[in-house]
């Protein structure tokens, strides 16, 4: 679970609310499923994101099964670091137990409000819970309460309701409870490609005292600009737009081919399966290689037939 981490006290751990104190707009590393694990973390790290999340973990799983924790979260002891954990959850001392496990090795736990994949609605977990403003406030309280590390953070990221009153009043509860920041995806449950209400975002932000973080549609640096101006908020978080551009927060327009290198050489090193290695380079190619190019690239089915290809087209 923790790479070679055998004692705590090795753990560099930092204060993630240091970087909201900092007077910069906090650059952010979104949770995705199967995407921001600990390789493409280490990536984007070298490209200007302060902060990055783990895809979402079921904490019932990963409380229930040491496999689930071998699987869901790695890490290491100096450069992953601020990180926070991910969980779906809908039971209080369950979200507590999974923050507790987590507690040496990470910065601070998120509880996913936002997720609205039918699955995870049905099972009582994500974007449902905006609905539930009590239940959140009850299980960053007992997070609060029950985790000793006054730096360790409790956050959560939701969407937000067609009636913003109600997603204010979920917010307020939550930080009257102890919340250190909230991320807002600008869309309700029901949306998927509408257009990111960044007004909302904006609302939200003026009736807080907490760091508020913009979600949704961000692309490009200049677009990470623009939405803080929008909308006031703390700290931009990132996903398909990291995805397609690792360096995005370094000020690139494009994926440079130095970040494509970097990727080759810290997916290597960390053994980093085929399916998701050539995956990443799919997305961070997009942008950059012909229709003719991705029909060859994309059917690539080994390390080695990827590298070759890399090297005889770009000298990578």
């Amino acid at each position: 679970m923790i790479g070679d981490i055998t004692e705590t006290k090795q753990c560099q751990l930092k204060d993630p609310m240091d970087l909201f104190h900092s007077g910069q707009v906090v650059k952010i590393c979104a949770p995705m499923v199967r995407y921001s694990k600990l390789a493409f973390r280490t990536l984007v790290r070298k490209y200007s994101c302060d902060l990055c999340y783990t895809p979402m973990i079921v904490a019932v799983d990963f409380v229930r099964s040491a496999k689930a924790r071998d699987s869901e979260f790695t890490t290491n002891k100096v450069g992953d670091h601020p990180l926070i954990v991910q969980f779906a959850a809908k039971e209080a001392q369950i979200l507590c137990d999974a923050a507790r496990i987590v507690c040496p090795f990470a910065d601070g736990i998120d509880l996913n409000c936002g997720c609205p994949q039918r699955w995870a609605m049905a099972e009582g977990y994500g974007a449902c819970l905006i609905n539930k403003p009590e239940l959140v406030r009850d299980m960053v309280r007992h997070v609060r309460s029950q985790i000793d590390n006054p730096r360790f953070s409790v956050s959560i990221k939701i969407r937000i309701h067609e009636d913003l009153k109600r997603t204010v009043d979920l917010c307020q509860k939550a930080e009257a409870t102890g919340v250190s920041w909230i991320t807002v995806h600008g869309r309700s449950a029901e949306e998927r490609h509408q257009p990111v209400h960044y007004d909302a975002i904006k609302i939200i932000k003026q009736s807080m005292s907490i760091p508020i973080v913009a979600n949704g549609d961000i692309k490009t640096l200049k677009d990470a600009e623009n939405v803080h101006h929008l909308t006031g908020a703390d700290g931009i978080m990132v996903a398909r737009g990291l995805l397609a551009n690792p360096a995005m927060f370094a000020g690139y327009e494009e994926t440079p081919l130095k970040c494509i290198q970097d990727w080759v050489n810290i997916a290597l090193e960390h053994g980093t399966p085929f399916t998701c290695f050539h995956h990443h380079l799919m997305y961070m190619m997009e942008r950059i290689t012909s229709k003719q190019e991705k029909k060859v690239f994309n059917v690539l089915s080994s390390t080695s037939a990827v590298l070759d290809y890399l090297n005889s087209h770009y000298g990578v």
